[in-house]
């Protein structure tokens, strides 16, 4: 059989339905999970087959945010992997057929070249590419590249919201989405997940804390099954913890977090990231993001998810079980482990990121996270609780309140009050805010609180209360949800 028609072979093959429900079939938690490897077939008459040890498997990637830290740091751990199969060690090789960026045409450009890139996409129409590559421009550049090149992985990498129609495009065609992109399940997991069960979509998280907590739940399937998300959890797991460094502001006073500057805000102890991203982890907004995908992924509710401050960054996530015992993963806080991981899974292969040494290792602290502090988790806890389009605006707003502090409009504090003000004022999903157990979530960092009505009056604000049954419904709400944060600025 020639080589040409494996990857095809590949798409039907049991580990690349794991983690989602054939077409046209009612979803269990068994269909969710798949069992050993199972033998390739030969199409043509059915026989099992077996591959030479010498044979090399080729992947087609495509990087959305390819760019950005995630993106630079795929490519980076791309180009390992090609070494490793070129000096015999894997039998794997990524074949990079797409890439995609907002507005660094020139970075872009650079890859495209040094991977030799046949497809490329870039958000910014206005910007002239240089490139000998099949390009895509404007805002739906991205899903149009997806579509396109139909790659066997998508490392859906692009940040904020931006990238939501391309990962949906992604899950709708049944491909794997190695996910680094928290919004896209935040704003719209009740599209995505459903669209990658249908369609046998996995969804291989590159979340450190995501992929944490899926390492620590292999195993835990009775009959040795594959656990991928999307998944249901075996019932052993009572909590799910996912762990915080506590970004710098773990110890300042609440009075000076409150008027930080940009470059404190910044100055992340442990995690090297973008922007936007750190700046969230600062508020810690971005482990609210977290916990909303960890309900999409893993099927987790409030009750059974939690959040511990590790400033070490060494303890990624732990799954605590009925049997009274805990399993934990562990390893340098170093992001090309987790999108290793999801490049290559279900093999482990050398990896690029430094090895954790236990003889420097002198302690690992926890605790819990001051939710006068950080009230971005509280309000994380009541978007699960809520439902409906609650994910939807709590990213919205925060993407706008973020942007507005980086470009030094609005002090630190009033980040996280932008996002409550939105979710108190736009009414989405079954429940209204103010009757959610345990009533409205208070602000805190010493600010004022604002009723809902006096928040309508100011803004002349006009409610949305039907939740988003498609992207262009969320998309829609993402947009009221931008528009309510800005002029809340």
């Amino acid at each position: 059989m020639s080589v040409s028609h494996l990857p095809r072979l590949l798409r039907n093959h049991p580990l690349r339905r794991a983690g989602g429900d054939r077409a046209g079939e009612t979803p269990t938690p068994l269909d969710r999970t798949s069992g050993p490897p199972a033998p390739l077939r030969n199409q043509d008459n059915n026989a099992a087959m077996s591959l030479p040890d010498s044979h090399i498997i080729h992947r087609r990637v495509v990087v959305l945010g390819s760019t950005g830290s995630i993106g630079t740091q795929t490519l980076e751990t791309i180009a390992h992997l090609n070494a490793l199969a070129d000096a015999g060690q894997s039998r794997q090789r990524f074949e990079v057929v797409g890439l995609a960026a907002g507005t660094r045409a020139e970075l872009l450009t650079e890859q495209a070249h040094r991977f030799s890139v046949p497809f490329v996409a870039l958000a910014n129409p206005d910007t002239a590419l240089d490139i000998p590559a099949r390009s895509f421009q404007g805002r739906d550049a991205p899903e149009q590249l997806v579509r396109e090149t139909r790659p066997d992985l998508v490392v859906a990498a692009m940040v904020g919201a931006a990238g939501l129609p391309a990962t949906l495009a992604a899950a709708e065609l049944g491909i794997d989405i190695a996910l680094a992109n928290k919004e896209t399940l935040v704003a719209a997991g009740h599209l995505v997940v459903p669209l990658a069960r249908r369609a046998g979509s996995r969804l291989l998280p590159i979340d450190s804390e995501h992929s944490g907590l899926w390492q620590c739940l292999q195993g835990l399937c009775p009959r040795g099954e594959h656990l991928v998300p999307p998944c249901v959890v075996p019932p052993i797991l009572t909590r799910a913890i996912l762990t915080a460094s506590g970004g710098p502001f773990r110890t300042t006073p609440i009075d000076t977090m409150r008027t930080a500057t940009v470059e404190e805000a910044l100055a992340h102890p442990t995690w090297s990231m973008g922007k936007k991203n750190t700046i969230d982890s600062a508020t810690m907004v971005n482990k609210g993001l977290e916990l909303i995908e960890a309900r999409w992924l893993f099927e987790l509710d409030a009750d059974h998810l939690g959040v511990l401050i590790h400033p070490q960054s060494i303890v990624h996530a732990i799954a605590e079980l009925a049997d009274g015992s805990s399993i934990a993963q562990l390893s340098t806080p170093d992001m090309r482990s987790p999108i290793q991981l999801a490049l290559t899974w279900p093999m482990r292969l050398p990896g690029c990121a430094a090895q954790l040494d236990w003889r420097t290792l002198t302690s690992l602290d926890f605790t819990e996270p001051d939710p006068e502090r950080f009230p971005a988790i509280g309000l994380a806890y009541e978007v699960i609780r809520r439902g409906g389009g609650a994910g939807t605006v709590f990213n919205a707003a925060n993407e706008v309140a973020v942007q507005a502090f980086l470009d030094r409009t609005i002090p630190f504090g009033r980040i996280v009050e932008i996002v409550e003000a939105a979710l108190r004022n736009i009414p989405v999903g079954d429940t209204p805010w103010d009757r959610l157990p345990g009533g409205a979530h208070r602000l805190s960092l010493g600010s004022k609180q604002t009723t809902s009505k006096q928040e309508r009056a100011r803004t002349g604000w006009k409610p949305v209360p039907r939740m988003p049954e498609t992207l262009e419904e969320v998309l829609t709400l993402d947009a009221t949800a931008r528009e309510f944060a800005r002029s809340s600025l």
